[in-house]
């Protein structure tokens, strides 16, 4: 059993993680971002799928301006449809994204935005692997989400961008990160009134 307390991160405050066991195999703690077919252009896309290609190798100084850079162009939502902003759609996603919690992964935190959702999750040992637990996630909410707005086709752009979460100092930033979000979009001034964000009791940072 690993231990981790109590520790102090630049960002400010402490941040804590209960224990937690330690996996040898499909382990991990990932940050998710996926986000509708349509709430960015081709040309953009083709610029950050370049700039993600390695971003397993960015240090954490590059990932936050990547990340600025990605979030900046989703949160002002000038292209597309905002599906999310639906609050039925916004329960459907919500509701896909706490069934796997406790079966594949520990759930973290998400935020559910008008085109996107930030997602922050620790694998569990007997998961089926992230590619599986995403496509069923988007599988059921598309599903779903087209039947209550009476459309078909893509719903959920395939690709989504996923991150492994290095340490405890870029846990503490993500999850800040996701939190504030739409108090940056200027959705809200606090980010506890913004219904659809959930962050687990251990990982509250504000």
């Amino acid at each position: 059993m690993n231990s981790k307390s109590y520790n102090k991160n630049p960002l400010g405050g402490a941040f804590h993680r209960r224990n937690l066991p330690h996996f040898y195999h499909h382990d991990g703690i990932y940050f998710i971002t996926y986000r509708l077919a349509d709430s960015l252009p081709s040309k953009l896309v083709a610029e950050i799928k370049s700039s993600t290609k390695n971003n397993m190798g960015l240090d954490t100084i590059r990932f936050k301006r990547l990340l600025k850079k990605y979030d900046d162009i989703l949160g002002k939502g000038n292209f597309g449809a905002k599906h999310l902003s639906i609050p039925d759609v916004a329960d459907i996603c919500r509701s896909t994204l706490h069934y796997p919690d406790g079966k594949d992964y520990e759930l973290i935190c998400y935020c559910i935005m008008p085109n996107h959702i930030h997602l922050i999750f620790e694998l569990l040992e007997s998961n089926k692997g992230i590619s599986k637990i995403m496509q069923s996630i988007k599988r059921i909410s598309a599903r779903k989400s087209n039947l209550l707005l009476n459309k078909s086709g893509t719903f959920w752009q395939d690709e989504s961008y996923d991150r492994l979460v290095r340490d405890d100092k870029e846990l503490y930033f993500i999850v800040r990160y996701v939190l504030l979000n739409p108090v940056t979009a200027g959705f809200v001034n606090n980010w506890k009134e913004w219904k659809y964000t959930y962050c687990h009791p251990d990982y509250i940072v504000l």
